[in-house]
């Protein structure tokens, strides 16, 4: 990039940057430090592309001013971890949440596939889920029983066998993002066919809303926390693919750091998806409006601190700055 063009792309970044150092009002220390950081990865490109420059030592003063305030005001959070999950990550996420449609959209389009697969070839369901495991789901319809697959272990084995297995397809989801996204969108096409597969195979028997209300009681977060670790691994390739004015390596470095705090937001949430599929899913005969509470709660839940929050979050912080 020309040094012209790259003066031209940012110079709106660093007029503001410098009209928040000239004031003599407090400035938040977070915000300072997260502009501190951009200045500086500017500074690195400047001095790797343009030595010597008017822009590098115009960026080297700027970073130098902002380095002497920050680490005279700057104060540690007495609480890391609340406000990491009230503003740090909610933030983060909201400038991610074009990964995070994408996501949703493949799967949602491979679940339709996997629908209109197993609707048009009788061999597709097994095919992709196993003899095995077809030739039970249909033995325990033929007894009466179509959901019996989730009482065959005790609670707490199947609650913890359910909860390492569900973070270990998330790790895959996420780590795969290293594949230019390739990996992580495989892994969102392989669940939907999977899904729409299994519910069209109940459909077929006239057991769909059976199989969903008992289904969706675990898998509504189930499903929402493996479409976020879809998002973080797009997020971990965005970081490849597109470094903007970062080197690469930065940019890879930023895009693994923001993969991995979606992630780690996702734990709990699998945590709460395995207590309800171990502890829950298993009480079939529980009246529909109980499992129609459970999903639309887990539902609001998701949809609350992944869309929304983040979105009001980013309103209230661009409102109160103005």
């Amino acid at each position: 990039m020309r040094e012209a063009a790259f003066v031209k792309q940012n110079k709106d970044k660093w007029t503001t940057f410098e009209s928040v150092l000239a004031k003599k009002t407090e400035i938040d220390p977070n915000k300072l430090s997260d502009l501190y950081i951009e200045i500086t990865d500017h500074l690195s490109y400047a001095k790797t592309f343009y030595p010597g420059s008017n822009t590098a030592f115009f960026l080297n003063s700027l970073a130098s001013e902002a380095h002497q305030k920050i680490y005279k005001t700057k104060k540690e959070p007495k609480n890391r971890i609340i406000s990491f999950w009230k503003t740090e990550f909610p933030t983060l996420f909201y400038h991610n949440r074009r990964e995070l449609l994408i996501a949703f959209l493949v799967f949602t389009f491979f679940c339709a596939v996997g629908v209109f697969s197993a609707a048009n070839d009788g061999d597709f369901v097994r095919s992709f889920l196993g003899d095995g495991y077809v030739n039970m789901t249909l033995e325990n319809i033929a007894n009466d029983d179509p959901m019996a697959v989730y009482k065959q272990q005790s609670e707490f084995k199947m609650f913890l066998g359910i909860t390492i297995n569900n973070i270990k397809v998330a790790i895959m989801a996420f780590i795969y993002g290293i594949l230019l996204g390739i990996g992580s969108l495989f892994i969102m096409m392989q669940n939907g066919i999977m899904l729409g597969s299994f519910q069209y195979m109940f459909y077929e028997k006239g057991l769909l809303w059976e199989s969903a209300r008992t289904i969706w009681i675990h898998g509504t977060i189930e499903i929402s926390v493996i479409i976020i670790a879809g998002c973080a691994g797009l997020v971990l390739a965005k970081g490849i693919l597109f470094p903007g004015t970062y080197t690469r390596l930065e940019s890879f470095k930023r895009g693994t750091v923001n993969g991995l705090k979606i992630m780690l937001s996702t734990v709990p949430f699998f945590i709460i998806a395995g207590f309800l599929e171990g502890f829950v899913t298993r009480h079939t005969e529980m009246p529909d409006w109980l499992a129609i509470l459970i999903i639309t709660s887990s539902l609001a839940l998701i949809l609350y601190y992944y869309v929304i929050y983040p979105y009001l979050l980013h309103k209230k912080t661009n409102h109160a700055e103005q």
